[in-house]
């Protein structure tokens, strides 16, 4: 699914502002509006976290779909950001010593595929070679009809695994229904009800089964088959989601469980530790996942993420725990990427944008004012650059005005002894592509090129 781009006006401000200065909240105002209007996704919720408080919560466009106004307490599904709470009763267990990360699956649930050879961490970090039940985007056949965990794991962990347990990295909801089965042996309680007297009633969050608990004040679930018009979706039967992503909650109640994760409560600090270190594959390479959370470096910040679908909804979470600050962003409809898109803008905003693009947007900028500085150029872009060249840049360029947004599509890549990079940028009316080639580690620019490019 590809991502769209939206506006995002380059206000001086310093990254990690607490609170969120007037003009930043104007700034998410547009974020949002945009995305929705252009993507069509009718609902989105938000939440921000900074200096390891929530400071922005809001609602926008019809979670219902009808007229009635947004509010920030509907809540929607979050699918698979549940994946991290379900670890996190694992590492409860494991804190108090009735389990281990250690323990091979077989302990528990001994009649799965290879059981005495996969470890729990392995499931909680899809390194256990079993076959997902759910990589489809849409409700399969089978979810028309209620089912139960033990059931999943009949039909599909009793499988021949697909790889050597550790040697691979593959997402697997199946790992995580039995993870949360393995809660509720060691436990003695129902999977639901250990996260709500064990994680959510100490932080005070309010989380719901999404099975069981949308009220007609939530939002309702919305899809879109090809281009054709948005329509009510349908969720599958109860239990399918399970340990794997059963929860229901807002963007403001998971920012309690961000700011756990920022302040090291709740858990051990080595507990949070142990969710956040990558697992590394038998064979050496990083998996960039942990243990039910993706963890990764933005703009030199470390972050723990995870995203969320389920049909009708999509989620995003974004916890940057260093920098004390994390993005939660939600919508009611599962086509469009809106969330991911709003909660790039936002990272960009608290985080501050990366260097190499900050570059490139000050080359724009003169360019399309007609000047150079022909110093920062090699001698074949200094010859490029006649002046006839720089009028036709100042003339087509300055009525645009300012641009919504300048992004860099994708990581610079080595071609002919020089850097390359993409660029969109994107006007009302207009979206263009720009062309840059350097040399390599911050050397001269080569190429600058600017073309127009199909809305």
């Amino acid at each position: 699914m590809r991502a769209f781009l939206i506006p995002l006006a380059l206000i001086a401000a310093p990254a990690l502002a607490t609170p969120l200065t007037p003009a930043q909240i104007a700034e998410i105002d547009s974020i949002a509006q945009q995305a929705l209007k252009e993507t069509g996704v009718p609902s989105a919720s938000i939440a921000v976290v900074t200096d390891g408080k929530l400071q922005f919560a809001k609602a926008y466009g019809k979670q219902r779909g009808d007229a009635s106004a947004p509010i920030t307490s509907a809540a929607y599904p979050i699918a698979s950001v549940s994946k991290q709470i379900t670890a996190a009763a694992v590492l409860l267990l494991a804190e108090e010593g009735r389990l281990s990360l250690d323990d091979k699956v077989s302990k528990y649930l001994p009649d799965l595929t290879d059981a005495d050879t996969i470890t729990i961490r392995q499931l909680l970090s899809h390194t256990s070679g079993y076959r997902d039940y759910w990589p489809q985007n849409y409700a399969f056949a089978a979810m028309e009809k209620p089912v139960k965990p033990l059931e999943i794991l009949d039909r599909w962990a009793k499988l021949p695994l697909d790889f050597r347990p550790g040697s691979q990295w593959q997402y697997s909801n199946t790992g995580f229904v039995a993870a949360g089965l393995i809660v509720e042996k060691v436990s003695g309680e129902p999977f639901m009800q250990f996260l709500q007297t064990r994680i959510f009633q100490p932080l005070h969050m309010k989380v719901g089964d999404a099975d069981h608990d949308l009220k007609p004040t939530d939002a309702r679930p919305f899809t879109r088959f090809a281009l054709g018009p948005v329509r009510a979706a349908t969720a599958p039967a109860s239990g399918w989601l399970f340990a794997a992503g059963q929860l229901l909650t807002t963007p403001t109640e998971l920012s309690k469980w961000n700011i756990a994760r920022i302040d090291r409560a709740l858990l051990k600090p080595e507990s949070w530790a142990e969710q956040e270190r990558e697992i590394v594959l038998t064979g050496g390479k990083g998996s960039g996942y942990g243990l039910g959370v993706s963890v990764d470096q933005i703009r030199g910040h470390a972050r723990v993420q995870h995203g969320g679908a389920a049909v009708g909804y999509l989620a995003d979470n974004r916890v940057y725990p260093a920098d004390k600050a994390a993005v939660t962003v939600v919508v009611n409809a599962d086509f469009g990427n809106a969330h991911n898109a709003i909660a790039d803008r936002i990272e960009a905003m608290i985080l501050g944008q990366d260097p190499e693009t900050a570059t490139a947007r000050a080359i724009f900028d003169q360019l399309r004012q007609g000047q150079a500085d022909r110093a920062k150029f090699t001698g074949n872009f200094n010859a490029y650059l006649t002046p006839q060249v720089l009028a036709d840049h100042r003339a087509s360029l300055m009525p645009l005005g300012e641009p919504q947004s300048f992004v860099r599509l994708r990581p610079a890549r080595l071609r002919g002894g020089f850097t390359s990079e993409v660029y969109e940028v994107r006007y009302p009316s207009a979206k263009l592509i720009i062309s840059m080639r350097a040399e390599p580690n911050g050397g001269r620019i080569e190429e600058f090129l600017i073309y127009p490019e199909a809305q």
